[in-house]
């Protein structure tokens, strides 16, 4: 076994503290990195207070892993020894049902997801640690490569938050001709404006924090309604509801 550092709560009342484990050893299809940096997501806050589920403790929240590659196994054919990667939610699934085999092992057909903390290996009692630790071994096939031209402090978010809203514009193929409608300007919020900007939709942000404009705007938003501003809301009315047509005037309502 290989040890290793944390952050870690044993109860769901505890505030996070270190502690000292022992991850498993590197397999033949996995890669062991050493953690640089682990972004902060609400839903590790949810988890760690057993607020959707109850929690699998002594826990050890953090899905949006950036680091370095320090091991490979000895079947390992994607990366190598020295490279910068980066890990999201899931560090394992069956890797051979329909699903699996289409890019979506969050929809296991076998329910064998592996998340990368607050659940069990395959074996169903391993407990899987997250990256609010010094190092980490996965499976390759959940790896991703990430570019050494990159601050990779801002680089970790975008295996969660990031993701999250990339999924979706490029699913539907958002671009120049587009208009979309982001609803909140929170964390997931400013990366869909900052994606679909850059896409070349034509953006409009929606919310409740009128003090919240200035920062859109500078994201690259075309437009800003308050949404507790009925004089406002009156006056995007019917562009909102187009907006939220997607299939019949290509575009699309993120909701975030």
């Amino acid at each position: 076994m290989i040890p290793a550092k944390a952050y870690a709560v044993h109860s769901p009342t505890e505030k996070l503290a270190p502690w000292n484990f022992e991850r498993r050893e590197v397999g033949a299809d996995d890669v062991m990195i050493e953690i640089l940096y682990c972004g902060v997501c609400h839903s590790d806050i949810h988890q760690v207070r057993s607020e959707w589920f109850p929690g699998i403790y002594p826990m050890v929240p953090g899905h949006e892993i950036v680091g370095r590659i320090v091991k490979v196994g000895s079947n390992v054919s994607k990366f190598k020894e020295g490279e910068l990667a980066g890990i999201g939610c899931m560090v394992d699934s069956c890797q051979e049902c329909g699903n699996c085999k289409k890019g979506y092992e969050q929809f296991c057909e076998v329910g064998k997801t592996v998340f990368t903390y607050n659940g069990f290996e395959k074996d169903g009692k391993t407990p899987t640690y997250g990256g609010y630790s010094n190092k980490i071994v996965t499976d390759q096939n959940f790896v991703l490569h990430v570019s050494d031209k990159l601050p990779l402090e801002g680089v970790a978010p975008l295996l969660c938050a990031g993701i999250t809203t990339y999924s979706p514009l490029r699913k539907w193929k958002i671009g120049k001709g587009h208009k979309v409608a982001v609803l909140g300007l929170g964390g997931l919020g400013h990366m869909a404006v900052k994606f679909a900007v850059s896409f070349g939709a034509e953006v409009t942000v929606l919310s409740t924090s009128p003090g919240k404009e200035a920062d859109a705007l500078k994201l690259g938003a075309h437009k800003f309604c308050n949404t507790k501003d009925a004089a406002q809301v009156k006056q995007y009315n019917s562009y909102l509801i187009l907006l939220s047509i997607p299939l019949l005037l290509s575009t699309i309502t993120i909701c975030i």
